[in-house]
């Protein structure tokens, strides 16, 4: 194995676009990866552009009619299927779609590919994590399941046990769905509460098939849940549940909506509580996976502030070289930003707040603390399943 890790990345992803008023923008995309280069990061790892998902690959999660009507829709938008979830109000049809949609699944494919082969130990794909379409529709934004499709090409490839971690402000529903009924995965999702937040699903008490009880993790945190809240529920579950199960292989999904300035959810997340989760994940990866990890991008609609530097820190965690809290950020990249956005970047790679810190489960569980109550929730429903203690 050559140790080295790689950062997938072909320029075409940024053709991801669903209009000029749509959240999710391209630009996002751009200023990350111009912000790694910026810090140095890109000269320590490899960067690598994956061909685009074939069909074959596209039919290990999606059904053959769903991709037909991708298909359709990409070549003319307007006859987009909605009955298919396409062409609506989060997931306008475009021209291309299917196009750029298979090469950004096939980044993340290529990832699982490489890692799995020994090609790198660590391999991130920031464009991927588009974690909410279904098998045979395009739902949240998302069009085609990378972070799943990544899952499934390691299971073609040989995996028996594969873990999906997703962090995301969103539940994980699209790759929860997709292995619903398959023990060799553990999907776990820590997420806003689905009385407050799309999709509406990650209850505590969807844990899995009942041919793999215990396969599906559902933290859901109430509105409002800060760093401290967040990490606390982190750590209460996810170490214990990996440990339990022994991936192979870590996929992880690093959606940067959690944050306190995005627009469309209502956690209160700070960057550097995002980075305290990108090194534990690291960490879980070397202790319960031989190394072996897949790291995605996700949601994240605060496209200037946060989103570049909080995918940033992920490559520079996954290259061996992590980017530190105080470190000014390049004028040349703010100019860019201003260029391109008309808005003032950040000055620093930290909200104020690293190092952060929180109180662990076992420090006592408070019965009135409703960020308590769920993490109580998500541990009562699944750990008797897989043999832990609630």
């Amino acid at each position: 194995m050559s140790g080295r890790a790689q950062l997938m990345w072909d320029e075409a992803v940024t053709g991801y676009d669903f209009g000029p008023e749509h959240p999710m923008d391209p630009v996002r995309l751009a200023l990350t990866r111009s912000l790694v280069g910026a810090l140095g990061l890109d000269r320590e790892v490899e960067v690598v552009a994956a061909r685009p998902a074939g069909e074959s690959t596209l039919r290990l999660v999606h059904r053959e009619d769903y991709i037909d009507a991708v298909k359709a829709a990409s070549a003319d938008p307007g006859a987009a299927d909605g009955s298919y979830g396409l062409g609506t109000v989060d997931d306008p049809a475009f021209a291309g779609m299917h196009e750029v949609s298979a090469l950004i699944a096939g980044q993340s494919v290529g990832a699982a590919e490489a890692v799995w082969r020994g090609d790198a130990l660590h391999a991130v794909n920031f464009a991927g994590g588009l974690h909410h379409a279904m098998p045979g529709a395009a739902s949240g934004f998302c069009v085609y399941n990378d972070a799943a499709l990544a899952i499934a090409r390691l299971l073609e490839l040989g995996a028996e046990r594969v873990a999906y971690v997703d962090v995301d402000v969103h539940h994980g529903d699209g790759v929860q769905a997709a292995f619903w009924e398959d023990p060799r995965v553990l999907t776990v999702s820590l997420h806003e509460h689905p009385r407050t937040l799309f999709p509406q699903t990650g209850w505590p008490q969807e844990t899995g098939a009942d041919c793999a009880e215990g396969s599906a993790v559902n933290v859901a945190l109430p509105a409002g849940t800060g760093d401290a809240g967040w990490l606390r529920a982190f750590h209460a579950v996810v170490p214990e549940v990996l440990a339990e199960f022994r991936p192979q292989v870590l996929v992880t999904q690093h959606g940067a909506d959690t944050h306190f300035e995005d627009p469309l959810a209502h956690l209160a997340v700070s960057l550097d509580a995002q980075r305290a989760v990108q090194v534990a994940c690291h960490a879980f990866a070397h202790e319960y996976a031989g190394g072996r990890w897949v790291a995605l991008g996700g949601g994240g609609y605060a496209v200037v502030d946060v989103v570049p530097r909080s995918w940033s820190h992920l490559v520079g965690i996954a290259a061996g070289r992590p980017v530190e809290p105080e470190t000014v950020i390049p004028q040349g990249w703010r100019q860019e930003v201003y260029a391109r956005t008309r808005q003032l970047g950040p000055m620093r790679m930290t909200d104020g707040r690293w190092p952060v810190s929180w109180a662990s489960w076992e420090a006592g569980y408070d019965p009135a603390d409703r960020l308590d109550q769920a993490v109580r929730a998500a541990r009562r429903a699944v750990f008797p399943l897989r043999g832990l203690l609630p």
